[in-house]
């Protein structure tokens, strides 16, 4: 193989996480209410995965489908909003999850739609409710720290490493957001999105 035939074969290759872990991508939605614009979550149905959580539509990016597709595409599924209702204004930063999933985020504006009205999936949300971006810009959300610590599985070949056992893999400390809204709790990495949202906003507001 010569350098030509390497430079084919990687020609318009969308760079991925080594590890292969799923990918996902959100759509965090902004909505106005009363002149005022707001944050839209949803609250995820006791049947699925995370129940009662506080999230974004969103889910996992099927095969040959774009990041910003799929966003789309599972907040039409999961609200029931049409994408001719859904304007994206920009890709967000993009996360990584504790278990190393590679999370995307989009920031869009749901128009000509009324919060009320949203005819959302009973089997994927069991409640919406909105927060006005004011409050987020007034409120700095609470920061606690997850520790990780590496463990090997029992075949683990500790001959093949450098000292063995005794080498030093270190551990994660991972940051937990915490915003406390009325009776709601935004945290985890909904809150690491918004919280990153915000601050840049923050820059051109304050």
């Amino acid at each position: 193989m010569n350098i030509n035939e390497i430079e084919s074969k990687l020609k318009n290759v969308e760079p991925k996480p080594i590890d292969e872990d799923p990918r996902f991508s959100v759509l965090v939605p902004l909505i106005e209410i009363d002149e005022e614009i707001n944050l839209l979550y949803e609250v995820r149905s006791k049947k699925i995965k995370q129940p009662g959580d506080i999230s974004f539509p969103g889910g996992k990016i099927e095969e040959c489908e774009s990041p910003v597709y799929a966003a789309v595409r599972e907040t039409e599924e999961e609200l029931g909003i049409k994408k001719e209702n859904i304007e994206i204004i920009s890709e967000l930063d993009y996360a990584t999850s504790k278990n190393g999933s590679f999370v995307y985020s989009f920031l869009a504006y749901v128009k000509n739609v009324n919060v009320s009205e949203i005819e959302y999936s009973r089997d994927e949300v069991s409640e919406l409710f909105c927060v006005p971006i004011s409050f987020f810009l007034e409120n700095e959300p609470k920061k606690h720290y997850m520790n990780y610590y590496p463990q090997a599985d029992n075949d683990f070949p500790y001959n093949l490493v450098n000292d063995g056992e005794n080498y030093d893999w270190g551990n994660i400390r991972h940051p937990v957001y915490f915003y406390k809204y009325g009776d709601y709790v935004i945290w985890g990495l909904t809150a690491k999105i918004t919280y990153s949202f915000i601050n840049k906003i923050k820059k051109h507001v304050l």
